[in-house]
């Protein structure tokens, strides 16, 4: 049977995905410089007796495995190689060695874990028809995404899937789990970059000054209601300011503060009235108190939409690989994810790998210092991401 066999060589090369992972993890590199990790990959694809590998979006790679009657049917496989900007503070053998930069969201492990799947699909591809398209992009951290570079390189061209499936780690799921989620799951994410101007001096001057700290902090306060009164509460929305500089001192006011920012929703329609909204009510603002505002919204990721029958389909598959105890119904995730790009232009699947250990002490979150995973989550990682391709294939 397919499956045994699949579990079997998941079983087997579990050490040699762990060493990639490990690998990958003390040598971790930011979006779109994964010069080394990129080679690294094609290195590991060629050991394995694949070739016909094709290098997309300057760091980026595709692949292909043929099955029988390759032209059949066609699914496609992704995983992302970009590291972050974080000092790391694990304290393992397997510390990143590159200063300032940590595989803090487990790329190191969808890298490795789809290398491994890429083993043991090339090992079984006479007891399958069709064919996998493995794809390891670069720059899912950072906008405008590796995934819409890889799209805009034909990666969904040549042959072009019929549905794309993607995996991330969860440190909130525990290891020996995963979880599925059809239809809307992730928000979209825009960037908000803005700079409030007044005429500074001295503080104990206020009557001379346009106080951009004041004004500043009136606009972020009444932007809120953009999330509280402007939104429907059946949409979910979030406006978060994470970095304020206002660079005066004790008695000196700045003629400028810079704001940065996010925004996130799962709608569409309401996303783009929301960008209108959000600068009607800054201008509004900044200038009824005599100053002005340079309020620039980078448009990010789309909402993630896992495809409901495929996903409902991988869904049953997962049951039948790990049993019904191990598979979760998952509840929709602010965060971001570049997958998004794909699950707009083909049938998508992007699902939770559980990585989380109390015993171990493993619980941290993704983008933290201490981050890190249960590494028996890379026997599932591997071999589960095989079936669910292979059982996507038998597909009528």
């Amino acid at each position: 049977m397919l499956k045994d066999k699949i579990k079997s060589l998941a079983k087997a090369y579990k050490e040699e995905v762990i060493a990639n992972r490990r690998h990958l993890h003390a040598n971790p590199e930011l979006s779109y410089q994964e010069f080394n990790t990129a080679e690294f990959v094609k290195k590991k694809l060629q050991e394995i007796g694949i070739t016909n590998i094709e290098s997309k979006a300057d760091t980026g790679w595709s692949a292909l495995i043929e099955g029988k009657n390759p032209s059949k049917r066609v699914v496609a496989l992704r995983a992302d190689m970009d590291a972050l900007p974080i000092i790391e503070a694990n304290d393992v053998s397997y510390k990143s060695q590159n200063p300032g930069v940590m595989h803090a969201c487990g790329h190191d492990a969808h890298t490795a874990s789809l290398l491994g799947a890429a083993k043991i699909l090339n090992e079984v591809k006479d007891q399958f028809e069709g064919t996998i398209k493995l794809i390891f992009q670069p720059g899912e951290e950072v906008a405008p995404g590796g995934a819409s570079l890889m799209i805009a390189d034909k990666v969904l061209e040549n042959p072009r899937p019929n549905g794309i499936i993607g995996q991330h780690v969860m440190p909130f799921i525990e290891v020996g789990k995963v979880g599925f989620r059809p239809g809307i799951y992730m928000a979209s994410a825009d960037e908000i970059y803005v700079t409030v101007k007044g005429k500074g001096g001295h503080a104990a001057m206020p009557e001379t000054l346009i106080d951009p700290v004041l004004i500043a902090s009136h606009m972020i306060v009444a932007l809120q209601q953009v999330v509280s009164r402007a939104a429907s509460p059946k949409i979910p929305s979030v406006l978060s300011f994470g970095r304020v500089e206002a660079l005066g001192a004790t008695n000196v006011i700045p003629n400028e503060v810079k704001i940065q920012g996010t925004f996130r929703t799962l709608d569409e329609d309401w996303r783009a009235k929301a960008h209108e909204k959000m600068l009607s009510i800054a201008k509004g603002i900044v200038e009824g108190m005599g100053g002005e505002v340079d309020f620039d919204i980078r448009k990010g990721y789309p909402f993630l939409k896992n495809d409901p029958e495929l996903t409902e389909r991988s869904h049953q598959a997962a049951i039948a690989y790990l049993g019904e105890e191990n598979v979760l119904d998952l509840d929709i995730w602010m965060a971001a994810e570049d997958f998004a790009f794909y699950s707009q232009e083909v049938e998508g699947c992007f699902y939770r790998l559980g990585t989380r250990n109390e015993a171990k002490g493993i619980t941290s979150g993704v983008h933290t210092p201490t981050f890190d995973i249960d590494e028996d989550s890379l026997e599932i990682g591997a071999g589960l991401m095989a079936f669910l391709a292979v059982s996507e294939l038998e597909k009528a």
